[in-house]
């Protein structure tokens, strides 16, 4: 594939918050990009925003935790917009609890959309990646990889995304293949805000709060981790891999 031909994109979890902001981004970019959320109406918005700017998008309903869906929707995007060479590896829920009041299934949830759901979509994207002798793999980690209370199971997810994304750097690179992780601090979503809710906060109380610990005084928008995605699936970062990029308004240990 030539660089003048038109990247194709998948975005995972992006009917809403980061996902949203980087598949927007990603085609302002010139990418076309396939949304893709476990709801597929629910990438209507998303998908809008990218077509009504001039770009390329489809929405496609998937659970990242089901291989049989997985491969369902590359099939898909292979079809309607061409062999995707990179992949944002998004999709995540919470189920926060502390450790003797965490269910099974409230660790298996969590792990298997984090961590199966990127095993399966890289899987699938990366032979195509392959094929073309270029592809990029972004990967949401996040702070709570350094721990965080009432979290063990999104913790440790978010850990286990970044051997995976060096160990996809080690594997891949001689096939032009890049992997990099952007671990996000406070950033203002949905899910967010579920967890000022559980926590029995207002919103903009708890962001106000979360502020006053972040060296650049305030939290961190979608757009900000959109910035950081689109800096590594660029044609410029083919020289950068294996590495996890904290998106946090300050220094993290």
């Amino acid at each position: 594939m030539s660089t003048t031909e038109q990247r194709v994109a998948v975005v995972t979890g992006a009917a809403r918050g980061i996902g949203a902001a980087t598949a927007v981004r990603l085609a302002a970019e010139g990418r076309a990009v396939a949304v893709i959320d476990l709801d597929e109406a629910a990438c209507k918005d998303t998908v809008e925003k990218i077509t009504a700017a001039g770009g390329r998008a489809i929405a496609v309903g998937a659970d990242v935790s089901d291989e049989a869906q997985v491969e369902a929707a590359i099939a898909r995007v292979v079809e309607e917009l061409g062999a995707p060479t990179i992949l944002v590896n998004n999709a995540g829920v919470l189920r926060d609890n502390l450790l003797f009041k965490m269910s099974v299934s409230d660790w298996d949830t969590v792990l298997n959309v984090h961590l199966r759901g990127s095993f399966l979509m890289t899987k699938a994207v990366q032979k195509h990646m392959v094929d073309a002798g270029f592809g990029r793999v972004v990967n949401l980690s996040s702070s709570s990889a350094l721990g965080n209370r009432g979290q063990a199971n999104y913790s440790a997810a978010k850990a286990g995304l970044q051997g995976f994304t060096k160990t996809l750097a080690i594997e891949l690179g001689k096939f032009g293949i890049t992997a990099n992780a952007v671990a996000p601090g406070f950033i203002a979503t949905d899910m967010t805000a579920a967890t000022a809710a559980r926590v029995g906060m207002g919103f903009e109380e708890f962001k106000a709060a979360a502020a006053t610990q972040i060296p650049v005084a305030r939290v961190g928008e979608p757009d900000d981790i959109a910035n950081a995605i689109a800096f590594f699936t660029g044609e410029a970062a083919g020289f950068v891999s294996g590495q996890v990029l904290y998106v946090a308004g300050g220094p993290l240990d």
